[in-house]
């Protein structure tokens, strides 16, 4: 019998998750999907071809009537509060498939309470931009039983993502290990530009003669960053694409996490700090590429290139 999905959290990546879903998931039944923030979800069922996806008015609507319920929420809070409600009803043999980035306590502590119901879990959590996720060039990073790893993977490769990492039958907390300390290497990376092109401002050398060397000797996500920060994108979106609310959850995880395993993560505290910077200028609508903005203040410059 061909699976039915229901979809939880419309933050930026999981529009384009359910976007990828519906056009190249090939499901057989609409896409259930559901969020807090009913509009959210009427508007983007509005944008998805006709008849392939469906709006819930509750999470139990959404849940019951689901065999795989996919979860992507902002914080370890929000995750938490939606799984305890989602599993007061009868899920026994449904996946719940979380997306979600947070600290791998808590999604250990998410699948005991899913199993304890009967149902199992995977975790999902997944690598790129808004812009992957609207792509389907995002990253998936697959745990728990093998059996349920199987099930979601067509769903992975190929549809919402382009490659998969395949950790079945390891702990779901290994998954979400690997998230924290990916996203360190992203932070890293934009403390390592806002550093780089502020002393190429102020020593002389030019932002556009550095752009130039990191386009040739770091083409990718270092080359797409350099042209943010250049550019002044940092200052000037809207919306945030890696919001500094959400960076500096990471942040903290991933420092908790080193604490607790007896090692250091030096650079992490350095852009914690200043990304602490960009939300005193910017509030929520911080980015982390902000980062540009604060250590440019650091050197006596304008937070705004």
């Amino acid at each position: 019998m061909p699976s039915q999905l229901a979809w939880i959290g419309l933050g930026n990546m999981g529009r384009g998750m359910c976007k990828n879903l519906v056009e190249k998931g090939h499901l057989d039944k609409p896409l259930i999907i559901f969020n807090r923030t009913q509009k959210r979800a009427a508007d983007l069922d509005a944008k998805l071809p006709p008849g392939k996806s469906t709006v819930a008015s509750s999470l139990e609507e959404a849940v019951s009537k689901a065999d795989i319920v996919f979860t992507c929420l902002g914080d370890d809070a929000a995750i938490k509060e939606t799984i305890a409600a989602a599993v007061k009803g009868d899920v026994k043999s449904k996946i719940f498939v979380d997306c979600s980035t947070v600290h791998p306590d808590t999604t250990n502590m998410l699948a005991k309470c899913i199993q304890g119901q009967g149902a199992e879990m995977v975790a999902c959590p997944v690598f790129g931009a808004p812009a992957m996720a609207d792509n389907g060039q995002l990253l998936c990073v697959l745990a728990g039983p093998a059996s349920a790893v199987d099930k979601v993977k067509p769903y992975c490769k190929g549809v919402m993502g382009r490659a998969n990492i395949d950790f079945s039958d390891q702990p779901q907390g290994k998954a979400t290990l690997l998230k924290i300390i990916g996203n360190t290497f992203i932070l890293n990376m934009v403390e390592t530009l806002s550093e780089g092109h502020t002393l190429a401002e102020r020593s002389g050398l030019g932002n556009d003669n550095l752009h130039q060397f990191i386009e040739t000797m770091f083409p990718g996500p270092y080359t797409a960053y350099s042209g943010r920060l250049m550019g002044g994108d940092y200052h000037k979106r809207d919306e945030p694409l890696f919001g500094v609310d959400l960076a500096r959850k990471d942040a903290k995880h991933a420092l908790n996490l080193a604490e607790a395993s007896g090692t250091k993560m030096k650079d992490v505290e350095v852009a914690d700090g200043h990304l602490a910077d960009v939300q005193r200028h910017m509030g929520s609508k911080g980015d982390i590429a902000g980062i540009y903005g604060a250590v440019r203040q650091e050197a006596g410059l304008q937070f705004e290139n």
